[in-house]
């Protein structure tokens, strides 16, 4: 199994950013697909972006596009979310996750490995 480790949440106001970082102990980085997703308190898990580290290719929810950007180190077995523009409703506990074979990124339930989880809240 995959450990994930997230760091890099915080508080910002709006408009800012921050830089989310997803540390994963694997022998083989680039097997794997790694998404991020996010919860926010009484709403369901919901997937923000993936990336298929094999080939680099990216995945973004609408709600997020042109404002986030995923990205790997595959040398360092980490995956970075660069968050932009930063809305309240962006605030949310996020979460990085990984697994080899991934049909639908947005689906929670596709990914085996997840980490604890970093807090963001964005103020208005």
């Amino acid at each position: 199994e995959v450990q994930l480790a997230e760091s890099g949440g915080g508080l910002v106001q709006a408009g800012g950013s921050l830089r989310l970082s997803c540390a994963a102990s694997v022998f083989t980085f680039d097997d794997y697909a790694i998404g991020w997703f996010r919860q926010a308190p009484g709403k369901e898990r919901e997937g923000v972006s993936c990336i298929i580290s094999t080939d680099g290719s990216t995945y973004y929810a609408d709600s997020v596009n042109g404002r986030f950007t995923i990205s790997s180190d595959n040398a360092k077995n980490t995956v970075y979310l660069q968050m932009n523009s930063l809305k309240p409703e962006d605030t949310a506990v996020y979460y990085c996750a990984a697994d080899r074979t991934v049909v639908d990124w947005f689906n929670p339930a596709d990914f085996g490995s997840w980490g604890q989880g970093t807090q963001v809240t964005v103020s208005s």
